[in-house]
């Protein structure tokens, strides 16, 4: 099943400055081959649900390998059945109506 996930990953007890833990995790997913795109709060996510959240697995252990003793993440995921749609497709939807 293929899913868009709106992913924010916050790293705690490391300071206020975690750019260092997000482009970590930015590197992960890009290396993953997975379409991505970093915006200020967060970065969407594209590509085959496993996949996807193996991902997201994997941004969590090399943010604790780096020294993060907690970590908080909320994630916001969605699904279609009806017909394939990429992230480009739903900002190209708004922006076509506005």
């Amino acid at each position: 099943m293929k899913v868009i996930i709106d992913l924010c990953v916050v790293p705690l007890g490391v300071g206020v400055s975690v750019s260092e833990y997000v482009a970590a995790c930015h590197k992960i997913i890009t290396g993953a081959g997975l379409k991505s795109e970093l915006h200020a709060y967060g970065t969407n996510i594209e590509g085959d649900w496993d996949h996807v959240f193996a991902v997201v697995k994997e941004c969590h252990e090399r943010i604790h390998e780096m020294g993060a003793p907690r970590i908080t993440t909320t994630i916001k995921a969605g699904t279609r059945t009806d017909r394939d749609q990429t992230m480009a497709d739903k900002v190209a939807s708004v922006i076509e109506k506005v």
